[in-house]
């Protein structure tokens, strides 16, 4: 190889490592709150779209583990970022890593894709922007990507915690 030149292959192992003990940081570390907490449940890990992705399950239909949900998912939103500062602590490196517990996330992504592809539909019909309701970073991600995939055009606006997505002609 020449000087300045790289391969990608050694990259993409790299990422994927680093992605993995990501993962492996955050088990430990849901682990040991699990524990306090007297809550079961098993860990699963995986890496999807660049990013660690580590699910708390249950086999028993999850009812303790939706304590670690919370209303409208906000005890899960604290718990992913003490896990990221946790993985940070140990790599000192920001992470991207997603939390799901009980399904949660997996269940809120589908409503929000079909809300997403509605304010699409609208707009479609009518030709005027829609304006949805204010949601989290991780809501609005997945309404843009929805959006995004019926062909159309969408923006996030306002400020924090009332940030919300407008659906725009193409």
């Amino acid at each position: 190889m020449t000087e300045g030149t790289t391969s990608a292959a050694p990259e993409a192992g790299d990422t994927m490592t680093r992605l993995e003990q990501e993962g492996e940081i955050a088990a430990d570390y849901l682990e040991g709150l699990l524990d306090i907490a007297d809550l079961d449940g098993d860990i699963d890990m995986d890496v999807e779209a660049d990013r660690a992705a580590v699910s708390i399950v249950s086999d028993e239909g999850g009812r303790d583990l939706q304590k670690l949900v919370g209303r409208d998912g906000e005890v899960l939103e604290a718990l992913q970022e003490l896990t990221r500062l946790a993985v940070h602590r140990e790599t000192g490196d920001r992470s991207r890593l997603m939390l799901d517990i009980g399904g949660y996330r997996a269940q809120k992504r589908a409503e929000l894709t079909e809300q997403g592809a509605k304010a699409a539909a609208e707009v479609k019909n009518t030709g005027e922007p829609v304006r949805m309701q204010p949601m989290t970073p991780f809501e609005r991600k997945v309404v843009h990507d929805a959006v995004k995939s019926a062909g159309l055009r969408s923006e996030s606006e306002g400020e924090e915690p009332q940030r919300f997505v407008v659906v725009l002609p193409a």
